[in-house]
Formats: C-alpha cells, structure tokens, sequence
C-alpha cells in the first residue's frame, strides 16, 4: 500500500528454468520466492503437463492457464514459449541462459545433452553458470535410465518401504516426493551459488531423487550397516516411546496424536484419563514394559479419547504437559487459526483461475522477506518482455519467429 517490498535474498539472480512437473517446479517455486527472477522455459509443442492434469487427482483441465496444479507450483515466475526441436529454439535457449545464472533441467538423462544444451555446452555460453539436473538415479551408472516418478525413486531411495503400517504395504508417497527432492535441489543450488561468489567459479549439479529420498533415512541405513537389522514399516509408533500413535477420537474420522517420552508424562497422562485401574497393571509399569505391551495399551488409551474430540483431548494433554495434537486433514490446515495467524496461506489473483488461497513461503526472513510477488504465468505471457527488452529483439524479429513456431 504505497511501502516498497524489501528486497529478496536473492534478489538480482537469474534462473533459466527448463524443468517440469513437479521436483524441479518446485525447487524454482522457492528459489523464486527468495527473490529470483524465474524464466519458466516450455512450449506448446511439448507442455509442462501440470498445465493439463492433476496425477495425484487424475482431474483434467481444460485450459492452459487453469491449472490449480500449475497455479501452485508456478507463482513469481515469468513465462516464455520456445520450441526446443528448432536449431533457432536452442540457439535463443542459450542466449537466455547467457543472461542467466542458474539453470535448472529435470529432462532423463542424455536428453539436455541431445538438444545441445548440456553443461559442456552452457559453459561455453556462461563460465560461471550454475546447472543443476534432477534425475530419479543420476545422470551416470546402469540405472541412469529409470524413470524418474515419485513412486520410483520414493521405493528406490528406500522411504516407501519404510512407510506404512506394521504388516501392510509400503507406501507410495507420490507426489509429495518431488516436492522434498525440489527442497535438497535449492539447498544445492544455494551452496553453488555461495561457492560461486567465493571463487567465481559455477559449478554442475548431479541430483539423484533416490538418493535425495535416502537421505532422509539415513537413520535406518546405519542401523542395517552397523548392526545388521534392516527396520521395516511401523506406523506411528516410534522404537521406544509408548504410548506414541495416533487414536480416534469422538466424530467422523478424527484422530488425535499422542507421545509419551518419560515417567512424568506417562503419569500427566494417568491423571488426565482419570488414573483407571489398568494404568496400575504391572504390563504398563515402567517404559519398556508399556512399549512391549503396546497393541494393549494403544487400545486402553482409544477406550478414553473416542469420548472427546481431538480438540478437547489436546487441551486437556498439552494442560498436562503431554504432547498431543489433532490429526489435521488438508481442510483442517487452510481452516487453522494459528496457521492463518502465521500467514501460512495467501489469496491470490489470478486471470484465469481468478482468487485462489495458496501457501505461503515456508519462512519469514527480517530483512529479506520471502514473498509472492505474481501468480503463475499465462502460456507464453512474458515473451515480449523476456525476447524484446531483456534480449533485445525487435517486434519484427518476435514477430516472425512466432510465424516460424519457434516462439510457440
């Protein structure tokens, strides 16, 4: 409202972005809300199919630009239209990638190098370019070739099997996959950069989504390295605390989480369910007894909070001084007075789509604050913009490479 928005923390770095679907969307998505200036690279003749459907949903959307998928993953960027098949396309692509400093592709491997615009090439272009490439196994080795969807490189990097209850299934995790290999992807491109500054020298990027995933369970790989045990699904409960799991609670489908980790909690909780009987019963009498005798406790405890709502079950517990909380659905979330309170959603208007809430950056920085600065682009919305007063072109010159479908 006539106050000047503080600069971003990486306010005046350039990022081409090739990438598509969701990993790589979403790593340029934070890296934009930091402050980067975006260039959404893609064309008509091959669509970032977020642009048309929802893989988790399977809805499918009827224009380009209404994409509530798309919407999400693309806030802040610009967008350009550049055919990739054409010679012109790839010599326009790396003109831009000259004017940039991060590129970030999420093709399989080998497909970069085909168009001419791998590291080798790009560095003749820009010395100091920082190039980072998502794959599901890496750009080299006898699996470079898999493909690259959460549900493969979630099983592969291991967290799938880990994922569920005891004597299920492993989990698929989908979608959400991306979004954590997106995250280690900025945290990567941020370290280049920073080394960048430093020395002046850029830097490539090998990411695998396996073992980006592998990463996050490195707790379980050093449990099989040095003693040989290889951990397997568990639900909810946790290797010593008891109880520790998530119990219904009173209404249609609501569940509250409950974690007990010493003597003191374990006797709050007691006295919180009125101290009956059963907790006197030698089983639950110390915390490896409780946690052996598990299946049992986790019973007793549901008998008492389905009588309650998880509302009601957390403020008597955290009074106490236990942890607990409600299970929140998606709904839940967006509806949360203390996430509201955060700024954890933000209304945004788009032309298409028009008012749509969407979530926040995931921090608040003092001085360089984080921000939604624009809603995602229209398909080809900032071609003038980016071929005319960024890279020069005449209107003639945009003009009849449109004609050509080279900006298509």
């Amino acid at each position: 409202m006539g106050v000047e928005m503080k600069r971003g923390a990486l306010e005046g770095v350039r990022i081409a972005d090739f990438s598509w679907a969701w990993a790589g969307p979403y790593a340029t998505l934070l890296l934009g809300f930091l402050g980067a200036e975006v260039i959404k690279i893609e064309s008509k003749k091959r669509l970032d199919h977020s642009r048309l459907m929802s893989l988790t949903t399977g809805q499918a959307v009827k224009s380009l630009d209404a994409s509530p998928v798309f919407c999400q993953l693309n806030l802040n960027k610009l967008g350009v239209t550049l055919n990739l098949s054409t010679g012109k396309g790839i010599e326009i692509a790396k003109r831009i990638v000259g004017l940039s400093d991060v590129v970030i592709e999420n093709f399989r491997p080998g497909v970069i190098e085909k168009l001419g615009l791998g590291y080798g090439a790009l560095r003749k272009v820009k010395p100091d370019i920082v190039m980072l490439s998502i794959s599901a196994r890496g750009q080299k080795g006898p699996e470079r070739h898999y493909v690259g969807y959460a549900p493969n490189f979630g099983a592969l990097g291991g967290l799938s099997y880990l994922t569920g209850y005891e004597g299920g299934e492993p989990s698929t995790l989908v979608g959400s996959l991306d979004l954590r290999v997106g995250t280690w992807a900025v945290f990567a491109v941020m370290g280049a950069l920073v080394h960048r500054k430093r020395t002046g020298q850029g830097q490539y990027i090998d990411l695998s989504a396996s073992e980006a995933v592998s990463c996050l369970i490195t707790d379980s790989i050093m449990e099989y390295t040095i003693n040989g045990r290889v951990p397997t699904r568990a639900g909810n409960r946790d290797e010593i605390m008891a109880p520790h799991n998530c119990y219904r609670c009173r209404g249609e489908d609501r569940w509250v989480s409950i974690a007990v980790g010493t003597e003191q909690e374990w006797r709050a909780l007691c006295r919180a369910m009125g101290s009956p009987e059963w907790t006197k019963e030698g089983k639950f009498g110390d915390a490896y007894q409780r946690w052996q005798n598990q299946g049992e406790l986790d019973r007793r405890v549901t008998e008492w909070t389905k009588n309650y709502t998880a509302e009601e079950v957390t403020e008597k517990l955290q009074g106490a001084g236990v942890a607990a909380y409600p299970s929140m659905s998606n709904k839940d979330m967006f509806e949360s007075r203390h996430l509201r309170e955060r700024g954890f959603t933000a209304e945004v208007e788009h032309p298409v789509v028009g008012k749509h809430v969407t979530i926040n950056p995931p921090w608040k920085f003092g001085e360089t604050p984080a921000g939604i600065r624009r809603q995602a682009p229209l398909i080809g919305e900032h071609n003038e913009y980016v071929f005319g007063e960024l890279m020069g072109m005449s209107n003639q010159e945009i003009a009849a490479l449109v004609q050509e479908e080279i900006i298509y």
